[in-house]
């Protein structure tokens, strides 16, 4: 079976104190003076986007009507540990108006369809939430 590609995201950087990203479809333009904290905030901001789509997709499997705008609050940290930096991320969900144990199973199967949930698991400790 041959994967069939369904977007590709390009970006072009700069470092500096005038440094940032773009876009090549110029949906995205960020002035970035320093690598750290953008790179955090940029990475928590992407699957969290994408975190959302797999909600929807996730919902719409089950044939559940989800609220109005599910809500991802996600957080990326930067640690270190004997001089060796690794990410963790806490994704925290709000889906209000569904029954806790419906919106649970929702938030576990997202995890498992995201990509970005895809392309972390086994490489950085996740912890998502229903709040």
């Amino acid at each position: 079976m041959t994967a069939k590609l369904v977007f590709t995201g390009k970006t072009h950087n700069t470092g500096g104190r005038n440094g940032g990203t773009k876009s090549s479809d110029g949906t995205l333009e960020l002035k970035l003076s320093q690598p750290h904290p953008a790179a955090e905030n940029l990475f928590g901001a992407a699957w969290s986007a994408c975190y959302i789509g797999a909600i929807e997709l996730a919902a719409q499997q089950r044939k559940i009507k989800l609220p109005a705008g599910p809500e991802v609050e996600t957080d990326i940290n930067l640690n270190v540990d004997d001089g060796s930096y690794f990410l963790s991320a806490r994704l925290n969900v709000r889906l209000d108006g569904l029954d806790r144990g419906v919106a649970e199973e929702i938030i576990h199967a997202a995890h498992e369809i995201c990509p970005y949930s895809k392309a972390t698991r086994g490489n950085i400790n996740v912890e998502t939430n229903l709040v």
